[in-house]
């Protein structure tokens, strides 16, 4: 029996998710849209990018509150997918994207 409900946000690549009172935020990347601008990484510690592929990463694919500012920074900044970005920031309690949110409902702006 197949279950046809749409995937949560909170539920894409969670298998070795940490408890979500400890990071309650997670990113989702659209990798094969990243041309390699390296806002994300000017924006936080958390992004980097690699010299040998010129396209960014994530140190970490779940956050804290403290690391919430610098992370939805980094989304807000990435000029991929004509300034929508890649990089999105989802609250797990409540599967809503805070960043980069352009639909302006919470709603998941994944694109693949």
């Amino acid at each position: 029996m197949s279950d046809d409900r749409p995937t949560k946000p909170s539920e894409i690549g969670s298998a070795d998710a940490p408890p979500i009172d400890e990071k309650p935020y997670k990113i989702i990347f659209e990798a094969n849209k990243c041309f390699g601008a390296g806002r994300c990484a000017e924006a936080t510690k958390n992004w980097e990018l690699d010299i040998e592929t010129g396209l960014a990463k994530p140190r970490s694919y779940f956050i804290s509150e403290s690391e919430l500012e610098e992370n939805v920074r980094a989304a807000e900044l990435c000029p991929a997918k004509k300034g929508d970005g890649i990089i999105h920031i989802v609250d797990r309690r409540t599967d809503k994207e805070i960043a980069p949110d352009p639909h302006g409902d919470g709603t998941l702006s994944v694109d693949w």
